[in-house]
């Protein structure tokens, strides 16, 4: 199962990307985390139902210095990836 998250707030420049890898790679997703020009996150990530119920958990709050506002989720299809980057 994948799903993409795009996350608002004070997400970045506090570590968001670098944290949400650092969480997804200890529960056993792989994906992406990206910085969008309009200052949001951008999450892609796959695997079991319960990681990502996990991770989408942790994405409403994020890093210590970061301020989520808004997190905004949706399926999508499945990429080949095999790890946990950031871009």
């Amino acid at each position: 199962m994948c799903r993409r998250y795009e996350i608002e707030g004070r997400v970045q420049g506090v570590f968001f990307r670098a944290s949400t890898a650092r969480f997804a790679q200890s529960r056993g997703l792989r994906g992406t985390a990206v910085n969008l020009p309009d200052g949001r996150v951008r999450v892609d990530a796959c695997g079991g139902t319960d990681e990502l119920a996990a991770l989408e958990l942790w994405l409403h709050h994020g890093p210590q210095m970061a301020r989520v506002d808004r997190v905004v989720a949706s399926d999508r299809e499945c990429v080949a990836s095999t790890d946990f980057s950031t871009a």
